[in-house]
């Protein structure tokens, strides 16, 4: 694996490992594009990119430092080390770079010394400049807009943050340092992939001629500790009563999608609902890249598969679906329902694989069911539309609507019961509805509360030996009013 870090260094070293100089600098301190087959492309686009901004000559001294320090040492280190023992392999870069600095009697302060070898041990055990940020646990996003450009995600909010790549060569090499354990590629026949990090953490990168900014990065981070319901009710995100209703048709086994906006939360909770499912219970979870974190012993983990390099050997969430069903699943869980896969969900939900849950991108419950409805006539059935609304009334219970707030928030904003059919329309009822009652320093104030209605399959939840008092629904609460 080291033999690889080295190969991968490789974009700072000409003919035998001898540290390049740094490329001429233009005006404004921008860096020109690289020569070689894509250099004419780059050029072209150099125009449309946001300014990088000025480089000092102290922070190009530094660079050369840090290469020619950083070359040294990939060099010294034995390639034969085993890279999965992370400490020993740090310690093992330490005693090499003190030595390094001792030799060629390089004097720096403590902060320097420390900072420069972070950097280092960072690209060779890490992901570079991002490492400090995955590191960082308030973050929960992080954006590379090409080598110059990054953002991250705090308390909802978007922070541009003063950290920087070298090229894009560099954010390059750290896309390729993601993706090539996962036995995935990306380049110009393929310029976009879905990936993760060891930690479970979402990666999605996009470079050109797809992207007109360089490589673009996105990782959505998740906690080391997911988050438990108890902290949800803390948030804010969801109420008590909401809890226990949403427990209660987990184990009743009802058939339940969460929907919502990209980053509402729609995992989170897709995560804290699956935790109430019994632990003795066989549980497959299916996904375009795996970042479920089931707290469950008897689950199995199936991630879907692109096409090699000749186009072949491409597995789709739809064929995971079909396969599951051999395998004696108690619970089907698909991370996401994109396209064709939906209309094999439904079947399966319909087909006695009761208690089974998935998300879908949609702004309210009703299109949640139309963009289900339309997902389905991706599977290229020839199927009347009233049959595939039958399959969606029979097949799902219960919608839950997430929301990301102006604030930044995070919400349960609905739950709704899919009812049943009248005539050519499905039927859907709320059963509980934020409403906002104000604004305080800028935080959206309110509560998920109960409609007064009782869902239609109340005699299912009851049948499981589950009974939930009637003030849940907020019916008490009408009385005494």
């Amino acid at each position: 694996m080291l033999r690889r870090i080295e190969q991968g260094q490789g974009g700072s070293q000409q003919d035998g490992g001898t540290p390049s100089s740094p490329p001429p600098k233009q005006p404004g301190g921008a860096v020109p594009p690289s020569s070689g087959s894509d250099s004419s492309r780059l050029s072209s686009l150099q125009a449309r990119r946001v300014s990088a901004p000025i480089t000092s000559p102290q922070a190009g001294s530094y660079f050369d430092l840090k290469t020619r320090v950083q070359n040294k040492l990939l060099a010294e280190i034995d390639p034969s080390m085993d890279a999965t023992k992370t400490d020993d392999v740090r310690r093992t870069i330490q005693d090499l770079f003190e030595q390094i600095l001792t030799e060629e009697n390089i004097v720096l302060s403590r902060p320097e010394r420390a900072r420069l070898f972070e950097q280092i041990a960072a690209e060779i055990l890490g992901l570079g400049p991002l490492q400090a940020l995955l590191e960082d646990d308030t973050i929960t996003e992080i954006m590379v807009n090409g080598p110059k450009n990054i953002y991250i995600e705090r308390k909802g909010k978007l922070h541009r943050v003063p950290i920087t790549f070298e090229s894009n060569e560099h954010v390059m090499r750290i896309i390729d340092r993601i993706v090539a354990p996962l036995g995935r590629r990306i380049d110009e026949s393929s310029p976009y992939v879905d990936a993760r990090l060891q930690d479970g953490s979402r990666v999605n990168a996009v470079i050109p001629p797809i992207s007109l900014v360089g490589p673009v990065l996105t990782i959505r981070k998740f906690s080391k500790n997911p988050i438990s319901i108890e902290q949800m009710i803390q948030f804010g995100s969801i109420t008590n009563e909401a809890v226990q209703f949403l427990k209660a048709c987990v184990e009743a086994r009802l058939n339940i999608v969460i929907s919502g906006g990209t980053g509402s939360g729609k995992t989170t909770l897709l995560n804290v609902l699956s935790g109430f499912i019994p632990s003795d219970e066989r549980i497959l979870t299916i996904e375009n890249a795996a970042e479920l974190q089931l707290r469950q012993e008897h689950v199995v983990t199936l991630e879907s598969r692109p096409p090699n390099i000749e186009g072949r050997g491409e597995i789709t969430i739809r064929d995971l679906v079909m396969n599951a069903l051999r395998m004696r699943p108690e619970r089907i869980i698909v991370g996401e329902c994109r396209g064709g896969e939906t209309l094999d969900m439904l079947q399966a939900m319909n087909t006695g694989h009761d208690g089974s849950m998935t998300t879908a991108h949609a702004n309210t419950p009703r299109d949640a069911i139309s963009r289900i409805e339309t997902m389905c006539l991706m599977a290229g059935m020839d199927l009347p539309v009233r049959a595939i609304r039958e399959q969606i009334a029979g097949a799902v219970d219960v919608i839950c609507q997430q929301a990301r707030m102006r604030d930044g928030s995070r919400k349960v904003t609905t739950i709704t019961e899919v009812s049943g059919m009248e005539g050519d329309v499905i039927t859907m009822t709320d059963l509980f509805v934020f409403e906002q009652t104000g604004t305080e320093n800028g935080r959206i104030i309110g509560r998920t509360r109960p409609t007064g209605l009782r869902p239609k399959f109340m005699d299912k939840i009851e049948a499981a030996g589950i009974h939930l008092p009637p003030s849940i629904f907020g019916i008490g609460e009408r009385r005494r009013y």
